[in-house]
């Protein structure tokens, strides 16, 4: 599935990736913080939506995204 930055402020349509907590490869549970984003006001969290495996990033720390982006890949465990 595609993780995808959801609408995190209502003001901001573009953010900045600060920081990802995982790696590609790493197995990640659902609600677990899985990248930092940044607005020009606050700094989110962004949580997984599954219990799963981190396949792919597709945005690196210090690029901007776009609300509903996708910015990586997690391969659902069932």
């Amino acid at each position: 599935m595609e993780l995808r930055l959801p609408n995190i402020t209502a003001n901001d349509e573009n953010v900045v990736i600060t920081l990802w907590y995982v790696k590609e490869n790493d197995s990640v549970s659902k609600d677990q913080d899985l990248v930092e984003v940044m607005t020009d006001k606050a700094t989110f969290s962004v949580a997984s939506p599954c219990d799963g495996l981190l396949s792919k990033i597709n945005k690196l720390a210090g690029e901007e995204i776009v609300i509903g982006e996708a910015i990586a890949e997690i391969q659902e465990i069932e």
